[in-house]
């Protein structure tokens, strides 16, 4: 008998799913309801330019993307639980300073906080959900899912109801929020093992090692690359309908309706691990393209056609669920033992190049008016289809 003793995956202990989940509702709470009213204290409160407004939040997006692949091999070399409470540390003294801060360069620190702790905490909390046995892998992660998309409904409100108090209120609260979530990461009994072993082992030949490794997977590489428009296509709704000019109610109802779609679909893929077919993925870009080819049949201007405008959210929402879905249970099945931080880390940093990229044309398009606007949801339509067609899944490990 090996008389070392065993450490298990930090998946395995009962308190991971509603330490993710309770975490994931927490702070994304927090998050939606600082973010739903970040422009108007940025523009009127403080009084900035449009353009430097663009700056703070666009560096934000930006940085995270580009720290997702270092961000992943940090998570593997110290332990998902252990990087997830860092996460949540560094974006709570992020949002504490949105709130005392009053200068464009002060925001801008500000801004890279976050987007540090935001790329830690992705691959954190999915490497703690991906650590979970098979048979309760599916359900926490639909569980997971389900929490943030509560949180997006629920966020704006309660950021528009503390807001009453300052905004210096609301940027607090959800700095408290993240620091709940850090103390409950490490409170994971199981993972204070082997993130001990494995902060022992933090040099830079370790983290080089894990991008190396997944950088050298040719068939991850190309599924990442086919798989790249899923985060373009979830993330340029947030542009579009806005720009259609279908007034603000109708835009809240829309994103409420996407909300809801999403997290309805959760518990089918949960059932019987469809999440792990190859045709979910194929269909949820499908749903994303037919959710823009609704956009672009709909006239611009209030009282156009609410129909047309609960069929695209629909579809949208029913698109992000299964490509959520499909992604995470192709990157736990495909990566090696204790890897899956950097795989994540690589799919989220190619997909965030592409969603990066392809913003600023569909901003562009928008910019021209005209006919060139309406190219904009046709050619998001035509990348879901293309995407649909050249994907191909790595082979299972």
């Amino acid at each position: 008998m090996d008389p070392t003793p065993r450490v298990r995956p930090p998946g395995h202990g009962r308190h991971v799913l509603p330490v993710v989940v309770g975490v994931q509702l927490a702070i994304s709470i927090g998050f939606f309801a600082v973010m739903a009213h970040l422009v108007a204290y940025l523009r009127h409160d403080l009084g900035l330019l449009a353009g430097t407004i663009a700056v703070v939040l666009g560096v934000r997006v930006a940085l995270q993307n580009m720290l997702f692949l270092p961000a992943g091999a940090i998570t593997d070399a110290v332990g998902p639980a252990r990087a997830g409470a860092l996460a949540c540390a560094l974006r709570a003294a992020g949002f504490a300073l949105l709130g005392v801060i009053d200068g464009p360069a002060g925001l801008l620190g500000a801004a890279v906080v976050l987007a540090v702790g935001g790329a830690l905490f992705h691959p954190a909390a999915q490497s703690l959900l991906a650590g979970v046995p098979p048979e309760r892998r599916a359900r926490g992660f639909a569980a997971y899912v389900v929490a943030g998309q509560a949180a997006a409904v629920a966020g704006p409100p309660v950021g528009l109801a503390l807001l009453a108090g300052g905004f210096g209120l609301l940027s607090a609260a959800a700095a408290g929020a993240w620091a709940v979530g850090a103390v409950l990461f490490l409170l994971l009994p199981a993972e204070r093992g082997a993130a001990a072993r494995a902060g022992a082992r933090l040099d830079v030949r370790g983290l080089t090692g894990g991008v190396s490794a997944v950088l050298r997977d040719r068939d991850f590489r190309r599924f990442a690359l086919t798989a790249a428009p899923s985060t373009l296509l979830a993330d340029q709704i947030v542009t579009v309908v806005p720009l259609k000019e279908v007034g603000a109610g109708s835009t809240t109802l829309f994103f409420c309706v996407v909300a809801v779609a999403m997290a309805a679909v959760q518990p089918w893929c949960a059932a019987g691990g469809r999440g792990e077919r190859p045709w979910v993925l194929r269909s949820g870009l499908v749903c994303a393209g037919l959710g823009y080819l609704a956009l672009l049949a709909m006239p611009s201007g209030e009282g156009g056609h609410p129909a047309v405008l609960l069929v695209a959210a629909v579809l949208h929402g029913v698109a992000q669920g299964l490509m959520q879905s499909a992604l995470f249970q192709t990157v736990t099945r495909c990566a090696p033992s204790g890897r899956f931080g950097v795989y994540f880390g690589l799919l989220s940093f190619v997909a965030g190049v592409a969603a990066l990229t392809g913003g600023f044309v569909v901003g562009r398009l928008f910019d021209a008016g005209g006919g060139a606007a309406a190219l904009a949801p046709a050619g998001l339509a035509l990348v879901a289809v293309l995407s649909a067609v050249v994907l191909r899944l790595p082979r299972h490990r």
